[in-house]
């Protein structure tokens, strides 16, 4: 049973000895997170949420579920941590139906280098569907949401255990989560950004390609914008299939 006398020793230590938050312009490798310090600096999160999941999967097999989570999760994840030799990527899970990242964000082109993931997920999941389509599966949508803040990280957990991870306050993971379970339904479309994020990669988008603010509709209500954004090339290898 719980030791209750050894915790509260523990808890003296970690309220103690927590003593070191440090505002860094990039979040540092793992390793120089203890249970002692926290670093604060930019991050951007991605989320891609089913959308109405528990309704298609109760309709299949369990077989068939299988293969359709499988197919959501793998090729997103790719999508999510390819290519970060910039060691960017702090994060990267799957909570329930939900596949997310979360990156140190220094640059503005390192939120642009997100939202461009974003368009490549968006993409992916028309070539998933035409899988699905073929094998006679049902198809599938997903929300994707992006945040961005300047976000506290601490290591948290239980000292020796083993069991441990980042934690991150701030609004840019919540909105990127919150967003994600808001696109792709009631009209709003597939992508969902927050309005700090749209204001960082603007520019950006519009030196690439002078169409780009007219991808996006904003969301007065909630304070967002929201787009249908795929990657031209990719889509075309779909079309061809």
């Amino acid at each position: 049973m719980y030791d209750y006398k050894a915790g509260l020793d523990r808890l003296k230590e970690i309220l103690d000895n927590t003593n070191h938050v440090q505002e860094v312009k990039k979040l540092p490798v793992d390793d120089e997170f203890t249970y002692d310090n926290g670093y604060k600096s930019w991050t951007g999160a991605i989320f891609v949420d089913l959308r109405n999941s528990t309704e298609i999967f109760s309709e299949q097999d369990d077989v068939d579920v299988a293969k359709m989570i499988r197919g959501f999760t793998s090729e997103i994840i790719d999508i999510i941590k390819n290519d970060t030799s910039k060691k960017s990527l702090k994060e990267i899970g799957i909570r329930g139906d939900c596949v997310y990242g979360i990156y140190s964000c220094p640059l503005k082109e390192d939120l642009y280098d997100i939202y461009f993931r974003a368009a490549y997920i968006n993409t992916y999941m028309r070539m998933l569907n035409k899988c699905l389509e073929e094998r006679d599966l049902p198809p599938v949508k997903a929300g994707i949401g992006l945040g961005c803040s300047k976000t506290l990280a601490v290591k948290a957990g239980r000292k020796g255990t083993g069991i441990n991870n980042l934690v991150w306050i701030g609004n840019g993971v919540a909105d990127a989560a919150n967003l994600a379970n808001i696109a792709n339904k009631n009209g709003v479309e597939e992508i969902a950004v927050s309005s700090l994020f749209y204001s960082n990669i603007k520019d950006i988008g519009v030196k690439d390609n002078s169409e780009f603010k007219n991808w996006w509709n904003y969301n007065a209500t909630n304070d967002f914008y929201h787009g249908n954004v795929f990657v031209t090339t990719f889509d075309n290898f779909i079309k061809n299939l």
